[in-house]
């Protein structure tokens, strides 16, 4: 009679433990720099936004904070609008011709007409707002949890939730948001990492480690990397930081985005 001791067990079970295992790991996509802007040092960049011709961005802060219009990020904003005191601006998005921003913890968010920053209205929500972007339909929200809330762009109601899972990690700190090549893209905040995540399963697909842009980083606690913004036409992710001083288009070799494609 064959005797089924520890011993016999032990490489049963490594065997069906290592497949686990290797499926757990989250891939780290390489990704190629194809341009570098420097800008000014002072923006602690909350949410970034690009259409191909202009750039808005919001910069947080209790009586700092403020949103702004470019057409060159190197240069000194079109307009800018300072926040009340009162409010820390969080990420933002556009969507059609309206441009909407979170606050951190005054549960507002403030709607603005893109074309020239005009205040349209506010629209109020529980809870923290982090990082905010659009799939062209729903607004999609972060809070600082592990979870993506999808919104209705007009009244802001819940339309469902998305918990963000894969890897065997805890992704909660889910920070700035970007939709690009039909991925929720996010910045967890204090990590360097990127995520790819699926907006249908909440499952994270992938990374890519911001860690070697930024060599200031040490010098500033409050310098992690924040701010996406999809460049459609260049086939390529703008990302920047807190208090960076650059801002740099980057290229993921996978996750959507295509390898050979001219600059």
């Amino acid at each position: 009679m064959y005797r089924f001791t520890l011993r016999n067990c032990i490489p049963l079970l490594l065997s069906c433990l290592l497949p686990i295992a290797a499926q757990a790991q989250l891939k780290v996509t390489p990704f190629s720099i194809l341009e570098e802007r420097q800008r000014s040092e002072d923006h602690f960049t909350q949410g970034l936004y690009f259409d191909g011709q202009r750039w808005w961005e919001s910069s947080g802060l209790y009586r700092q904070s403020w949103l702004a219009e470019y057409t060159d990020p190197s240069a000194k904003p079109v307009r800018r609008k300072w926040l009340p005191g009162r409010l820390f601006a969080e990420g933002l998005t556009v969507l059609g011709d309206k441009l909407y921003l979170l606050t951190y913890k005054a549960g507002e968010l403030h709607i603005y007409s893109s074309g020239d920053l005009q205040h349209l209205g506010v629209k109020q929500y529980s809870g923290e707002g982090w990082g905010l972007t659009s799939d062209g339909e729903s607004l999609i929200m972060s809070n600082g949890s592990d979870t993506l809330t999808f919104r209705d762009p007009d009244t802001f109601e819940v339309k469902r939730q998305l918990r963000v899972h894969g890897a065997g990690e805890d992704w909660s700190n889910l920070n700035e948001l970007e939709f690009a090549e039909g991925l929720i893209w996010a910045n967890i905040w204090q990590n360097s990492r990127i995520i790819a995540i699926d907006p249908e399963s909440g499952e994270v697909l992938g990374a890519i480690d911001l860690g070697r842009l930024n060599p200031d980083v040490r010098q500033n606690p409050d310098t992690v990397a924040n701010g996406i913004a999809w460049d459609k036409n260049r086939n390529g992710l703008w990302v920047t930081g807190k208090f960076w001083k650059q801002l740099y288009l980057i290229r993921p070799e996978g996750l959507g985005f295509i390898k050979n494609t001219a600059h």
